[in-house]
């Protein structure tokens, strides 16, 4: 069975950088186009980076894979306290089992 364990999350200052990191046992990331998603607090789990980005994280977000390593990586760069929110990955379907997600908080 498919698990996804993200990792990274932490309390940052707006303007800093977070890695995110994203272990993915029980299959290959190569089959999958990989993605990250985030959930705001009180609102819906939405796709910020994967073959495109939103529009809110383009130029400050980037995505990255490990196939050897069979990691996905999300680098911030820039926060802003409107990225706060619980980040996960999964392939852009959504079709995965959810991880736990790791918690990003911007804020100074």
């Amino acid at each position: 069975q498919v698990q996804l364990l993200e990792s990274g999350g932490g309390l940052v200052q707006p303007g800093g950088s977070l890695r995110l990191s994203c272990v993915v046992s029980g299959s290959t990331i190569s089959h999958y186009l990989m993605a990250w998603y985030r959930q705001p607090p009180g609102q819906k789990r939405d796709m910020v980076a994967g073959t495109k980005y939103a529009d809110s994280v383009k130029g400050r977000f980037t995505i990255s894979r490990d196939n050897v390593k069979n990691t996905v990586y999300l680098q911030m760069n820039s926060l802003k306290p409107e990225d706060t929110a619980v980040y996960y990955c999964n392939n852009q379907g959504g079709t995965l089992p959810w991880g736990q997600g790791t918690q990003v908080t911007v804020s100074s």
